[in-house]
């Protein structure tokens, strides 16, 4: 078989090899944070943009529905990307790049985990929250690609699918949504 790079086997296997070479540890106390904010009963904000704002969105549909049903614990989380009219308002009366510290200044409180999602880690609005949020007691989570960007370096805990690709990192991070929520329902 011609394994053309634009394939889907060439794509599978590129995937294949990433979660292969994947930092486990790194992941593992990722997904501990996460289990600690819930059962502290902090919240866990989401946020990002284009398609990581999708993860975002599904990590806390996935997680408020599906940990507390198998818990009975709840968990508190939230998105910052599921209020599109409150988002326009912001990026129109304000600034885009102020999208999600304006709703931060609103509703974070000392001890929330604030996970930043974003495939280059250079987003300024992404980093402007991650920035607000370690100075205002918050922990913080970023999920990035590529070589991390500035967000590798300001969060306090990071997931890097290190991968010059969108597509996959956004696939490493949708992964490890699930991987989240099967050791939390467990």
């Amino acid at each position: 078989m011609d394994i053309n790079q634009h394939s889907s086997l060439a794509y599978s296997i590129r995937l294949a090899d990433l979660l292969k070479n994947l930092d486990y540890e790194q992941i593992d106390t990722a997904i501990e944070l996460i289990k600690e904010k819930w059962l502290e009963g902090k919240q866990i904000i989401t946020l990002g943009n284009g398609g990581s704002s999708l993860t975002a969105l599904h990590f806390i549909n996935d997680w408020n529905k599906s940990i507390f049903l198998s818990k009975k614990i709840p968990f508190r989380g939230r998105s910052l990307v599921d209020n599109v009219g409150l988002i326009m308002s912001y990026g129109n009366d304000i600034d885009f790049k102020d999208i999600f510290i304006e709703q931060l200044k609103n509703i974070l409180n000392p001890g929330d985990l604030v996970i930043a999602i974003s495939g280059s880690g250079n987003s300024d609005n992404v980093i402007r929250a991650v920035k607000y949020a370690n100075e205002h007691e918050a922990s913080t989570l970023g999920l990035c690609g590529y070589s991390g960007g500035k967000l590798k370096d300001l969060a306090q805990h990071v997931v890097l699918a290190q991968v010059d690709d969108m597509q996959l990192s956004e696939d490493i991070h949708s992964i490890f949504g699930h991987m989240v929520m099967q050791k939390l329902c467990s």
